[in-house]
């Protein structure tokens, strides 16, 4: 038997009065879901308990079948095991976003989350400069993808509050700056990190082309290195992890998973799809499990673009879910899970903690319940299933509950 999971970050959302009261989900064309969805189990799940934030860590650590109460420490350590950065026991990871911050009626204000979505390129200079300029023995900077960056903070201090950068956009920044035991230390790293970059080549350029610069610095998601059991240990079972994002990389790390990399996998709108699920269908030729992770639909909604989250769904069910049924034969018996990691509703432009509805379909059959049902957040709360700790999806996935 052969597994999959094939998440679309961010797919669930709120019905939009601009949608006939529909969510994206629901109004979006997705044949493919809505197959699985008439053969097999639809129901919600709960992927984030009570106390925790809704990110994307502690989702999809709750997607994969960890109990996050039990094994979380921060997104940052994650994202670090993707970047090969080795974290010492006393070491201090950190999420460092390139944001655009702006002056607006005397404050400062989060302009743009991600710079623009600042090129891994252009985004290399700058962040070599910060090593250049601010780093030492006791902080490093290491680049990562687009706006997604890392610091390090050698024996450092980790009891501090931070807020996501995607929560507070065309807010003040002024109350929503790190606080607790070290705060000081970040925040002037911060201020300094934005002298420097007032006058980036970079920046500069960027400007002139009519471009977002990179204003400053965001530090959040921080924690040391967690302690997980490896999917061999855990599950018995061998696996992939296909992604194009270092926290997700960094889960499968941790879990003991291969990282398969797909040339154009870039973690937007414009990823290479259909190479994620080709990718997928190959790794099961050698491991009993794969993890597929698209981030598309999750950036359209903290960009507040409901016809790119639309767009982005239409292509998650048509790339990967349609190339994934297609290749069924090949696959011989299966079981594949689809779902989302949390809502990342159009409107409010940042997660919500509301349950997200799934797919559990089988190949053989075995999960069929024959009412014919649409892929929808709707639909999945008229099933009668529900799962409050979304941790216990994946052992049901395994049939194992």
């Amino acid at each position: 038997m052969k597994y999959l999971v094939l998440l679309g970050d961010g797919m669930a959302d709120e019905p939009l009065e601009e949608l006939d009261g529909k969510t994206p989900l629901d109004y979006a064309k997705t044949p493919n879901m809505d197959r699985l969805a008439a053969g097999g189990e639809l129901g919600l799940a709960e992927t984030v308990p009570d106390g925790f934030h809704p990110g994307s860590d502690i989702a999809n650590l709750s997607v994969f079948g960890y109990d996050p109460a039990s094994c979380y420490s921060g997104r940052s350590p994650l994202e670090a095991a993707s970047m090969n950065v080795a974290l010492g026991p006393n070491d201090v990871a950190f999420r460092l976003n390139l944001v655009d911050i702006i002056h607006h009626y005397g404050k400062l204000y989060m302009e743009d989350f991600a710079a623009g979505h600042i090129s891994t390129e252009d985004a290399r200079q700058i962040i070599d400069t910060l090593q250049a300029e601010l780093g030492d023995e006791n902080f490093e900077f290491y680049t990562g993808v687009s706006y997604r960056h890392l610091l390090v903070w050698r024996n450092g201090k980790d009891q501090m509050t931070f807020v996501p950068p995607h929560d507070i956009i065309n807010q003040s920044i002024e109350d929503k700056l790190p606080k607790g035991e070290g705060s000081d230390e970040l925040i002037l790293l911060m201020n300094t990190a934005q002298m420097l970059l007032s006058n980036h080549p970079v920046n500069i350029r960027r400007l002139n082309e009519g471009k977002v610069p990179a204003t400053s610095i965001w530090l959040w998601g921080h924690g040391k290195a967690p302690q997980m059991e490896t999917y061999q240990q855990k599950f018995d079972l061998s696996g992939a992890v296909i992604s194009a994002v270092d926290l997700i990389k960094g889960i499968g790390i941790y879990a003991g998973l291969e990282v398969i990399e797909v040339p154009g996998a870039t973690g937007y709108i414009d990823t290479n799809y259909v190479g994620k699920a080709e990718a997928a269908i190959d790794a099961l030729q050698r491991h009993d499990f794969v993890y597929v992770h698209v981030e598309a639909p999750d950036e359209a909604g903290h960009s507040g673009d409901l016809q790119e989250k639309i767009k982005a769904i239409e292509l998650f069910d048509e790339q990967v879910v349609g190339t994934i049924l297609a290749a069924g034969d090949r696959l011989g018996d299966y079981r594949v899970l689809v779902m989302p990691d949390h809502p990342t509703p159009v409107s409010l432009r940042t997660h919500t903690q509301d349950p997200v509805p799934y797919i559990l379909y089988a190949s053989d059959g075995s999960l069929a319940e024959n009412d014919n049902q649409t892929y929808c957040e709707r639909t999945a709360g008229l099933s009668g299933h529900k799962f409050e700790y979304g941790y216990l999806l994946l052992p049901h996935l395994l049939g194992r509950s």
